[in-house]
């Protein structure tokens, strides 16, 4: 492989990578104060639209970003409150999230008069980094920046450790003082802000587009790539940067000439999802989650 080829595909991989593991990286911090939300597919799709719309009625891709983790925090809430303050099943909630998105975001494209589609001016979309070898998005570095933060927050911060005991025992937190459904709550509304940039990202940097299939299943491989991790933020990127090689890699296969003639470009895209569920399955005995996860906590 020529030397301008691997920069391709590394390059193909770390923006691949970025919506993948801010779901994650937001998924870890909530599993881990006891919530899980499966609606991350439909959070991205909202915060996609949000994202794209918001930056073209500002002229800023920042603001459009902005309106992504907007959108997808006032997700969050409303999830975070049916699952604390209701005491609502999460696993209903989160399928609600997907449907809810999947037809409002069909129904706002054929509003805006493109069905199926609506692209975003390239005026408006973040700007990359030029590195000599290719253009780099701001985003990768702030998603691996935003990785070795919440680690850090999760494992190495008072805060941390609150989340981490309402998720285990969140009747000794409350005995403690803690206050259990407001911590959740808001682990809830940082799950779905990360979520939410994640959508933008894909509008406003990454496809400059919005579509109804944009999110390709993505919110759910993020969900298999926090069981890889077993709530550490650090190996969800690792594990974000596994599902964008093989997604860089049938990108790369699908656009260069000879190869997409040798080997099926359909098969090698199924090779990230593959992948992802033979690490999943290699692991998901061996991962350790909260006790009270996805139990509502009812004081006594």
């Amino acid at each position: 492989m020529e030397l301008a080829h691997f920069w391709g595909i590394l390059f193909i991989s770390l923006h691949a990578m970025v919506p993948i593991t801010l779901a994650a990286i937001g998924e870890t911090i909530e599993e881990s104060a006891g919530l899980f939300n499966i609606g991350l597919e439909g959070i991205l799709l909202l915060g996609a639209l949000a994202g794209a719309l918001g930056a073209q009625a500002s002229g800023s891709a920042v603001i459009g970003l902005m309106t992504g983790i907007g959108i997808g925090a006032m997700v969050g809430l409303i999830f975070g409150t049916i699952g604390t303050t209701l005491r609502g099943s999460q696993l209903i909630t989160g399928v609600g999230i997907n449907l809810f998105a999947l037809g409002f975001v069909a129904l706002m494209l054929s509003v805006m008069g493109a069905p199926g589609f609506h692209s975003v001016a390239r005026d408006v979309q973040v700007p990359l980094i030029p590195l000599g070898v290719g253009n780099l998005s701001p985003l990768v570095i702030l998603t691996v920046v935003l990785a070795v933060g919440v680690w850090w927050l999760l494992r190495r911060t008072q805060l941390g450790i609150w989340i981490r005991a309402v998720g285990e025992n969140p009747a000794a937190a409350d005995v403690a003082g803690l206050r259990v459904n407001a911590i959740r709550l808001g682990a809830a509304v940082a799950a779905g802000a990360f979520a939410g940039l994640a959508g933008a990202y894909l509008s406003v940097d990454w496809f400059g587009a919005v579509t109804k299939e944009i999110t390709a299943g993505r919110g759910f491989i993020a969900l298999a790539i926090v069981v890889f991790s077993g709530l550490n933020p650090l190996l969800a990127l690792l594990g974000g940067f596994i599902f964008g090689f093989f997604d860089g890699l049938a990108t790369w296969v699908a656009t260069y000439p000879g190869i997409k003639d040798i080997i099926p470009w359909q098969f090698v895209a199924m090779a990230p999802y593959v992948v992802t569920l033979a690490v999943v399955a290699g692991v998901i005995g061996r991962v350790r989650f909260p006790k009270a996860l996805g139990v509502p906590y009812m004081r006594e």
